[in-house]
């Protein structure tokens, strides 16, 4: 199943096509299989702070690279801000081409540069390298810039489905690593030299790491703040943006396509009459992974789709000084359909705000869709 499954319409297309050729939906599970995951052993999170140590330079160079053509919105945006909050590295955003970057599922942003600019810039490489999800896993351009990285001594980290693409290089055969749980059997199909590791949100092997679903990106970028600047950093910057808690323990099992999963989406694509536009105002200085976080949510519902206004076209500087065009130029926006402003709460919390509001807005089941999607841990334990 490709990456576009998730977008609007094509996993309920894919699960109505099943459900006429059989009874498919029948078959799925009713709901999720919880374990009890114990917390990760201070051996282990040590050898995996240890083995993100910054490789090259003092101060590192971390590089965020995607695709023009529809980069996952939070596997690009949270890494970037939670690091530059820390200011403990240089972190840029890059582009395989020229122009924008359409994000999915919602937001378009300008990079900072096109890799073979970041190439003549930067010609022994950056120490990491972030790979989100992207909407091709083999583009030629993303795949060979990825083993060249590699090849100078970076750290490469494949973000949720982003894993797919760090597999497409090479790089993890051979080699643990994880994904988001929608794609593990596409990634043990295409690569089964790779040895997956469950119940674990961050795996790290031999200069190649990997990540669960989309929300994993915090954890992760908290866990290489701690492995650049020590544990005490990673804790403050964690307090600041409100989530004070957090390791590499995961429930995969709890993560699954089950019955309610399937049914919901189906239920909210066809209520095609009930889809919404719903606004965020996008102001100078909005804080990046708010934005990323509320903005995502939002446009995974299969009810609505969030929409970014301001009152002129031009890109606006978010926070950490990434520039994000509207989607919309609007002076505002109906009162009904405006989502809360960006800022007021910490960072950590606006996903859980938005799940909240979610759920008030189209019921639990479309909450707990947006949250499997995200995988996202609610109630569980620390992430």
């Amino acid at each position: 199943m490709s990456w576009r499954l998730l977008a609007w319409g094509g996993l309920a297309a894919a699960a109505l096509f099943l459900i006429i050729g059989g009874g498919w939906l029948l078959t799925l599970p009713s709901r999720p299989a919880f374990g009890n995951v114990p917390p990760v052993a201070s051996q282990e999170a040590d050898a995996t702070t240890a083995a993100l140590k910054p490789p090259k330079r003092q101060r590192p160079l971390i590089a965020i690279v995607g695709i023009n053509e529809q980069t996952e919105t939070t596997d690009y945006l949270m890494p970037y801000g939670i690091l530059k909050r820390a200011d403990i590295a240089d972190v840029v955003t890059l582009a395989t081409g020229s122009g924008p970057v359409s994000l999915f599922p919602v937001l378009k942003v300008e990079p900072h540069a096109t890799i073979a600019a970041f190439d003549a810039q930067h010609p022994d490489g950056a120490d990491y390298v972030i790979v989100p999800a992207m909407s091709r896993d083999d583009d030629a351009n993303v795949v060979q810039w990825i083993r060249d990285q590699a090849r100078k001594g970076a750290i490469i980290i494949g973000v949720c489905a982003g894993a797919k693409v760090v597999a497409s290089t090479g790089l993890l055969d051979g080699k643990r690593a994880t994904t988001h749980w929608y794609y593990l059997k596409e990634l043990r199909e295409k690569h089964p030299a790779i040895h997956y590791v469950r119940d674990r949100r961050i795996v790290v092997d031999q200069g190649v790491a990997t990540t669960t679903g989309i929300t994993a990106s915090l954890p992760m970028s908290l866990t290489l703040i701690e492995a650049i600047a020590g544990r005490d950093k990673a804790e403050a910057v964690a307090r600041d943006i409100g989530r004070p808690h957090w390791d590499a323990r995961h429930d995969s099992g709890a993560f699954q396509f089950t019955r309610p999963f399937a049914w919901t989406a189906i239920q909210n694509t066809l209520a095609f009459w009930n889809r919404e536009q719903l606004g965020i105002a996008l102001a100078p200085g909005i804080d990046e992974v708010s934005l990323a976080l509320a903005a995502d949510a939002w446009s995974r519902t299969y009810r609505s789709r969030a929409v970014i206004f301001a009152t002129t076209a031009e890109a606006q500087p978010s926070r950490n000084g990434l520039r994000i065009l509207p989607d919309q130029v609007a002076a505002r926006w109906p009162a009904e359909r405006l989502l809360p402003a960006i800022g007021s709460q910490p960072p950590a919390k606006t996903l859980d705000q938005a799940l909240q509001d979610i759920e008030t807005r189209y019921g639990v089941r479309t909450s707990d869709l947006v949250a499997m999607q995200l995988e996202y841990p609610r109630n569980k334990a620390p992430d």
